[in-house]
C-alpha cells in the first residue's frame, strides 16, 4: 500500500451495532473511518424489530471502545444486568455513539458497488496496490464515488429474509401472497398490526428464537382475542432440544425464552406440524393453504409468519475476490466454525482477522453478515471481529492475532444467537437434536419479560 492508500479512510458499510463499534475502534487506533448508512438514523435495522427484547444484557451489548468515545459525554451505560429492547439499543446507545461520530457517520448514503480503483474481478495487475472505490447512491438520487484503503461490511443480513420455500426458494405462489405474510416478528402493541392476527389462524415457520417470540406473542393475544391460533411449522422433527438450552444456556433470558414455550406445551394456543418443508401456497377463498413437499396440504389459515433466518446481499461486492464458503456464504475460514450441519451444540469460538480474511486484502464482511445463512450470532462476537480488523488495517498484527473475548457457552442444539436461526441444521432420526417428524399439540404462554431475539 503505498502513501497515498494509507491516508484514505476506510469505508464502513452500516451504521448498526458492528458498523458503529468498527469505527470506533478504528478511531482507537488512530484511523479515519467514514460509516456509510444506507437508512435515516443509527441502527436502522434494530428499529426495525424495536418491539422485541434481547436474550443479552446491556453488560454484553456496548463495545468497549465505543464505550471509552461516548465517557466523555456524560453518557451513562444503562444497568449492565437489564435486558434492552431493539428500541433501547437504537436509542439509548446506538444514536449518542453516532452522534459523537458526528461527520464520520452519512445516512440515506446506501453503496451499491465495491471494487478496485480501475480493476475488475478479472485483472490482476497491481491490484492491491489500488484503493477500493465505493459506489454510493444518496436519497436524493446522487450518485459518487468514494476512495477507500480498506472496506468493513457491515451491512447486516436484515434486507434479506430467507423464503418459505423448503428448498431456499420462494414457494410457488409466495410472491402473489405476500399480502398475507410477514417476515418479521409482528408488533402486536401496534393496533394496526394487531387487528391483523387477532381472532384469525397464523403460520409461524422456523424453530428458532424468533420463532418462540411470534409463537409467545400471539398465545398472549390469544388470551384476549378469542379464535386466535398459531399453526407452527418446523421443517426437523421435536427433540429434547427443540426448546433451546433451558437452565444449561449461559445467557440466561435465552434459555428462558424456550423454557416458557416448553412450559406451555399444554395450554392449546398452537399445533406444531413437523417434518413440514413448503413447496406451495395456495388460496382457499380469502385463506391460505400451505402445502409440502411430500404432498401434505395443512388446513387454511389467514397469515403467516416467516423466521426461516437471513441471508447476505452480496450483489454489490461482485467485483471483488471473496472466498465464501459454498454453502453457508460465510468466510471460507470462518465457516467450519459456525456450520449448523456440523456443531449442532456448543460455542462458537472468538475469532478476527484470520478468520475473516479474503483473497482480496483489505476487504472484510463482519457481524451477521459475516455468518452467512448460519445462525448463533452474537453480538459479543462482531465487537471482537471488528477489535481484530482494526488491529490489523493499523499494523498492529499482534494485537489482531490476540483473543479478547470469552463467550457463554450454551446448552443449544442448533444454536439460537442473538438474532434469528434459521430453520436449517441437519435432520436427526434418533431424537438427538432432531427427531423423527410427528404432529403434536403444543401450548406457548406468554412471552417472559427477558425473551427475545
Amino acid at each position: 500500500m503505498n502513501a497515498s492508500t494509507a491516508a484514505l479512510p476506510t469505508v464502513v458499510i452500516g451504521a448498526g451495532p458492528i458498523g458503529l463499534a468498527a469505527a470506533s475502534h478504528l478511531i482507537e487506533r488512530g484511523l479515519e473511518p467514514l460509516v456509510l448508512e444506507a437508512g435515516d438514523s443509527a441502527g436502522s435495522a434494530v428499529r426495525g424489530w424495536s418491539h422485541v427484547r434481547l436474550f443479552s444484557t446491556w453488560g454484553e451489548v456496548v463495545d468497549p471502545a465505543a464505550e471509552k468515545l461516548l465517557a466523555p459525554t456524560g453518557w451513562v451505560k444503562p444497568d449492565a444486568s437489564t435486558y434492552p429492547t431493539g428500541g433501547d439499543w437504537a436509542e439509548q446507545y446506538l444514536k449518542p455513539l453516532a452522534e459523537v461520530l458526528a461527520g464520520k457517520v452519512r445516512f440515506d448514503a446506501r453503496v451499491t458497488g465495491v471494487s478496485r480503483l480501475g480493476r475488475d474481478r478479472v485483472v490482476d495487475a497491481d491490484r492491491e496496490q489500488q484503493p477500493f472505490t465505493v459506489h454510493v447512491l444518496s436519497a436524493d438520487g446522487t450518485q459518487e464515488r468514494i476512495t477507500a484503503r480498506a472496506v468493513i461490511d457491515a451491512s447486516g443480513t436484515w434486507s434479506t429474509p430467507s423464503p418459505i420455500g423448503g428448498d431456499g426458494l420462494p414457494a410457488l405462489g409466495e410472491r402473489t401472497a405476500s399480502h398475507r405474510i410477514s417476515y418479521r416478528v409482528p408488533h402486536l402493541k401496534d393496533p394496526a398490526v394487531r387487528a391483523r392476527y387477532e381472532g384469525r389462524r397464523t403460520a409461524v415457520i422456523g424453530s428458532g428464537a424468533s420463532a418462540f417470540t411470534a409463537l409467545a406473542y400471539l398465545a398472549d393475544l390469544a388470551k384476549d382475542a378469542p379464535g386466535t391460533h398459531a399453526v407452527w411449522i418446523l421443517r426437523r422433527g421435536i427433540g429434547g432440544s427443540t426448546f433451546g438450552g433451558g437452565e444449561a444456556d449461559q445467557l440466561p433470558a435465552r434459555g428462558a425464552l424456550g423454557l416458557a414455550a416448553k412450559a406451555a406445551v399444554d395450554n392449546g394456543y398452537a399445533d406444531a406440524v413437523t417434518g413440514f418443508r413448503t413447496a406451495a401456497i395456495e388460496k382457499s377463498g380469502e385463506q391460505l393453504v400451505l402445502a409440502a413437499e411430500d404432498g401434505r396440504r395443512l388446513d387454511p389459515v389467514d397469515e403467516v409468519i416467516v423466521l426461516t433466518g437471513f441471508r447476505p446481499d452480496l450483489s454489490f461486492l461482485d467485483e471483488l475476490r471473496l472466498g465464501l464458503d459454498e454453502r453457508l456464504q460465510a468466510p471460507a475460514e470462518l465457516a467450519p466454525l459456525i456450520d449448523p450441519n456440523v456443531h449442532s451444540c456448543g460455542t462458537v469460538y472468538p475469532h478476527g482477522v484470520n478468520e475473516l480474511s479474503h483473497p482480496e486484502k483489505d476487504i472484510y464482511l463482519v457481524g451477521m453478515k459475516s455468518y452467512g445463512r448460519a445462525p448463533t450470532f452474537l453480538a459479543m462476537t462482531g465487537y471482537e471481529q471488528v477489535r481484530s480488523i482494526a488491529a490489523a488495517i493499523a499494523g498492529d498484527q499482534e494485537a489482531a492475532q490476540r483473543v479478547e473475548l470469552t463467550l457463554p457457552e450454551t446448552g443449544v442444539c442448533g444454536g439460537a444467537g442473538l438474532f434469528d436461526e434459521p430453520d436449517t441444521a441437519k435432520d436427526g432420526a434418533d431424537g438427538g437434536c432432531c427427531a423423527t417428524p410427528a404432529t403434536l399439540r403444543i401450548g406457548v404462554g406468554a412471552p417472559a419479560s427477558t425473551g427475545g431475539c
